[in-house]
């Protein structure tokens, strides 16, 4: 299956881990090219890359995600980053909207698509440039290709999940791609056990969800973003993505999980209307009020047992790729099986 994937600034998105973040690397994890482990291949977007060393400046490309950069972060090396163009402004991470608003930006001037375009990507001289789909690399959009950085000195790197035809990602998102990616670059920085340690860790929240919830009906959700309108009133509620698999394990499945392909499924008034939605996911963009957003929709659908039983929970990069998605798990496994909590 080809999913379409929708590149809003919003996904701003398309992202973390068990623990705050932190900026720095321990002695033990960080290391030069005489450090055991290296040189390491990786296989990323169908070719093979090799770190003689792990990158030491490291540019962060947009393309409407933080999955990236809070990775990074959550694996304590954002002091290898030298430019960053990802955020958010909301996270379910303490202090992870801030550890990100710190990181310096290569005071790049982005291109219309709020990213960074060719001739200042290669000026900033990385060795390591992350994108958040394989489109970040395209000549057409006035970006650096993968062999202009190659040229330069620089790996590339795209989640799998992402690789393929531009604008598409494959297969069915899931928990395990933002796993994969951890393990990406655990292997690519040398701090592999790091990057167990932090799968381990939301692999144990999720599981201990799960048994609390496992024996419980599913209960049916809808995942919006209010503030993101790509065409319709409706055109923002979410299809195929990594949620459906997120809402899985905290007792729920997606309403919607089926009307569409693509990312996000746009949809006319009626059939919101008549859907069965015992809870609703409002994911927070930009919004000054993600509640009243909650409440608006509860007036316009009264009939929803959501509404009936004020039933919604705000979220944000958790319910992304990302290093966050327990978080994701746990609060919306409490939202729809409030009684098992």
């Amino acid at each position: 299956m080809k999913v379409k994937r929708t590149v809003p600034a919003v996904i701003g998105a398309l992202c973390l881990a068990a623990t705050a973040c932190t900026t720095a690397t321990t002695s033990a994890e960080s290391g030069g090219a005489d450090r055991p482990g290296f040189p390491v291949t990786i296989e990323n977007c169908g070719k093979e890359y090799t770190f003689t060393e792990p990158p030491s400046r490291v540019v962060v490309m947009n393309g409407g995600s933080v999955a990236e950069v809070s990775a990074l972060l959550e694996l304590g090396l954002g002091d290898r980053i030298v430019a960053n163009a990802q955020s958010y402004g909301a996270s379910e991470v303490p202090d992870r909207v801030d550890a990100i608003a710190a990181l310096p930006t290569g005071d790049i001037e982005l291109n219309e698509q709020m990213d960074i375009p060719r001739e200042a990507m290669v000026g900033l001289a990385p060795d390591f440039v992350i994108s958040t789909y394989d489109g970040g690399f395209r000549a057409e959009a006035g970006f650096a290709t993968r062999d202009d950085l190659a040229r330069i000195g620089a790996n590339t790197y795209a989640p799998a999940s992402a690789c393929g035809e531009v604008g598409t990602v494959s297969g069915r998102p899931s928990i395990e791609d933002s796993y994969r990616m951890l393990r990406d670059f655990g292997k690519i920085f040398g701090v592999g056990e790091r990057a167990e340690e932090v799968i381990a860790e939301s692999e144990r929240r999720i599981s201990a969800v799960t048994d609390q919830v496992g024996d419980l009906p599913e209960q049916k959700a809808m995942v919006i973003v209010p503030g993101m309108a790509m065409g319709g009133e409706f055109s923002s509620v979410g299809g195929n993505g990594i949620w459906n698999d997120i809402l899985t394990k905290a007792g729920a499945v997606n309403t919607f999980d089926g009307a569409t392909d693509n990312l996000f499924a746009d949809l006319s008034k009626e059939q919101v209307a008549k859907a069965d939605v015992d809870a609703l996911i409002v994911v927070n963009y930009q919004a000054p009020d993600s509640d009243a957003d909650a409440r608006a929709l509860f007036d316009q659908f009264p009939q929803w047992d959501a509404a009936k039983n004020d039933r919604y929970v705000v979220l944000s990069d958790s319910i992304y790729l990302g290093p966050s998605n327990h978080l994701a798990v746990e609060r919306i496994a409490e939202a729809v099986h409030p009684d098992a909590f």
